[in-house]
């Protein structure tokens, strides 16, 4: 969709065009300058508008890959959680004691944090 800072803008740099190749015809350096500040007005007004459709554009397609990103988890989730799973299994078999000490000291963590009023 094409923003009206866009229109707007391609219509006053087209009019400043006009006015600035009439002024330089008729030999007018008021309505050559006049027709030349039309037209940088027009042209920034435009790249205005470009901006705002650029940021539309990038603001919906981060919504979508979003969307697509959540699906795709939601598709692999359980076989992440059962690689997860065996990857930790795997380890606690590996070295169980260590494995202890880690939990007790998640736990006292989680103690401290809960009982810190």
């Amino acid at each position: 969709m094409v923003d009206t800072d866009r229109i707007v803008g391609t219509a006053k740099d087209l009019g400043g065009r006009v006015q600035g190749a009439v002024g330089d015809a008729l030999g007018s350096k008021g309505d050559s300058a006049e027709g030349r500040l039309r037209e940088v007005q027009g042209r920034a007004q435009d790249a205005y508008g470009q901006a705002k459709d650029t940021v539309r554009d990038v603001a919906d397609n981060v919504g979508d890959y979003a969307g697509d990103a959540y699906d795709r988890i939601q598709d692999r989730g359980g076989a992440y959680f059962r690689d997860g799973t065996r990857a930790v299994e795997s380890r606690v078999e590996e070295n169980p004691f260590i494995a202890l000490l880690l939990a007790g000291a998640v736990g006292y963590g989680l103690a401290l944090l809960l009982h810190r009023r």
